[in-house]
């Protein structure tokens, strides 16, 4: 994605913002993605679980309120964690997660449209990605390596869109 320019299709980026604060707990062991996770999560797809390779040291547990999505929870490492966490900013809930906010690192998306169709990607974890209509396809700006899926509840349920993109 070009930073203002349009993209290959004709269409401009659009800046989103996460203003809520999500929920965290320092990783504990290898996480295992369950084989069905809720229509519309970030990765809502069936198969075997997935385990999700952590080696503990700084690497976070996110957990996004976002019911529509079931909460879903995501391995945050800890290369990145500090560039887009701070906190904690409260005391922790009963269950041990504590409350911290999003640094707001600037970010462009794309929406997936009916025209694009659905289409797979690797992400820079390494994980396969599908994408579909109605998902955005998300880039933080300083890394042009870190593009990544979103889901439309998950996106519509977690961030705010600062700037419309351009079709």
């Amino acid at each position: 994605m070009a930073d203002s320019r349009p993209n290959q299709k004709g269409r401009s980026p659009g800046a989103p913002d996460k203003p809520s604060p999500v929920r965290l707990r320092p990783t504990s062991r290898a996480l295992q993605l369950p084989a069905r996770r809720p229509p519309g999560s970030c990765e809502d797809r069936e198969g075997p679980p997935v385990a999700v390779e952590s080696d503990l040291s700084g690497d976070m547990v996110v957990r996004n309120r976002c019911p529509e999505t079931g909460n879903e929870q995501i391995l945050v490492r800890a290369a990145t964690f500090a560039q887009r966490y701070e906190g904690p900013v409260g005391p922790p809930d009963r269950d041990g997660w504590l409350p911290y906010r999003p640094r707001g690192v600037q970010m462009r998306f794309v929406v997936v449209s009916e025209h694009d169709g659905s289409f797979d990607f690797i992400a820079p974890w390494g994980e396969r990605m599908v994408a579909r209509p109605g998902d955005s396809i998300v880039q933080d700006l300083n890394n042009r390596k870190d593009i990544y899926r979103v889901a439309k509840a998950a996106f519509a349920c977690t961030y705010e869109v600062l700037r419309e993109p351009q079709r």
